[in-house]
């Protein structure tokens, strides 16, 4: 079967066509033919080698596809059905422990950049039903992300404010969740196009951030003074400042990315003074993207899909993502 290889020293231009072996399928296993993937900065940066890994890897850590053979002690899956991998095919349930965050497809072991993969059954779930394998392919890093910052980590109420940052994959989730489960939300982004299509996704207030560089001051006035309930920070360092600003007394954020730095100031005197929650999470585990699955068949939520491209395109898909052209997700189908 063909496979995608990250051939040493890593680059985008060391992206190749190869191919790979897929073993017997054991009493716990399911054998899986993938059509589709989609792109995480996470591994952008294994692409780059800011991650690195053995010669050779398979990359990418979201996999969709059909079940094609179920060992003989699984339940939950039939042959034909459309699944959806996780990010931590350890991490079933509960707190996660380090040994359940030790296995990332696409980075600790192989990804899903390939043909057909062999894998435990718990290293999947069912996707949401009509789904597209591209659209599926969406859920498993940006998707949970969203999912686990605002309804497990945060406990959003209807009528509560969420402020998402950007136009990704993750905060267009975000947006989406929050729309649907009754939160007013504050979307911003350095670009008046990409402002206009978070408006028309549900998103109440918007503001360019480009003009407007104290724009966490201007998220409280929003909320007539009191600051926003939640705020999904996908910048880091470059954007925590303006984040703090715009929280309410006692309110949340979660740090999900690094996208505006790795390292940088911390007001700490605004976190304490203002009792905020800071909860840096990665991903979430496979029963919360079982619970997010049952909250988009229950809703009908559909993400976002930019562009797609062929698996051998994948170096053309990398470069589209850097250039942050896009909006919402950017997916391999094949």
């Amino acid at each position: 079967m063909r496979a995608i290889r990250l051939k040493a020293p890593a680059g985008l231009d060391n992206l190749t066509v190869g191919s790979a072996e897929t073993g017997a399928v054991g009493p716990h296993d399911i054998r899986v033919r993938l059509h589709a993937s989609s792109l995480n900065y996470h591994d952008y940066i294994v692409a780059l080698g800011g991650i690195p890994t053995p010669d050779g890897r398979i990359p990418m850590s979201d996999g969709a596809g059909a079940v094609t053979e179920v060992g003989s002690l699984v339940s939950g899956f039939a042959v034909g059905d459309h699944v959806v991998s996780t990010f931590f095919p350890r991490w079933l349930a509960g707190p996660p422990t380090l040994a359940d965050l030790a296995e990332v497809p696409g980075d600790r072991t192989d990804g899903y950049a390939r043909d057909e993969v062999v894998a435990a059954a718990t290293a999947f779930t069912l996707a949401p039903k009509g789904y597209s394998h591209a659209q599926a392919a969406t859920l498993t890093c940006a998707a949970l992300t969203a999912w686990r910052a605002l309804f497990v980590e945060a406990s959003l109420q209807p009528g509560e404010t969420v402020l998402v940052q950007g136009s990704g994959g993750v905060s267009i989730f975000a947006l989406q969740f929050a729309k649907a489960a009754g939160a007013t939300v504050i979307a911003t982004s350095s670009s008046q196009a990409k402002l206009d299509r978070l408006a028309a996704l549900g998103a109440d207030h918007l503001i360019n951030y480009r003009k407007d560089e104290a724009w966490g001051i201007t998220a409280r006035k929003l909320t007539g003074g009191r600051g926003v309930d939640h705020v999904v920070e996908i910048g880091g360092a470059g954007t925590l400042t303006q984040s703090i600003a715009a929280t309410r007394l006692s309110g949340n954020i979660a740090l999900i990315g690094v996208l505006a730095g790795f390292a940088g100031n911390v007001p700490t005197a605004a976190i304490m003074g203002g009792n905020v929650r800071i909860n840096g999470l990665t991903v979430g585990s496979r029963a919360q993207q079982i619970a997010m699955i049952r909250a988009i068949d229950a809703n009908g939520i559909h993400p976002v899909i930019d562009s797609s491209f062929a698996l051998e395109d994948i170096a053309a898909a990398f470069r589209h993502q850097a250039s942050q052209a896009h909006f919402g997700k950017i997916c391999l189908e094949w």
